[in-house]
């Protein structure tokens, strides 16, 4: 499998939609102080450590703060089978809405 990385503000087109889970993989405390709308918070070590329930069926999106770790994730997720896009600069890149 392979997964895209699309840019920061392209991600207003998915935002809410049925058939996709926008996945905020920052630690809690961060993910508090703001996220992507309709974004769920599964921290990094949560994904390592086995603990993720996660659809298959829908599309993830993935971000961290910089992008660098979620690129890693997607890499391995889109391994897996899942289907997978990240946000090419993180959170740093969206220069949107914040949701608290």
């Amino acid at each position: 499998m392979t997964f895209e990385t699309i840019r920061a503000k392209d991600i207003v087109l998915y935002i809410r939609r049925a058939d996709t889970q926008i996945i905020d993989i920052r630690e809690p405390m961060d993910y508090k102080q703001g996220h992507i709308p309709s974004a769920i918070n599964i921290p990094y070590d949560d994904f390592e450590n086995g603990q993720r329930n996660i659809p298959k069926d829908k599309l993830l999106i993935l971000y961290c703060e910089r992008g660098n770790l979620s690129l890693l994730l997607a890499r391995d997720l889109s391994n897996e089978g899942y289907m997978v896009k990240n946000i090419y600069g993180g959170l740093n890149a969206y220069r949107g809405y914040l949701e608290q």
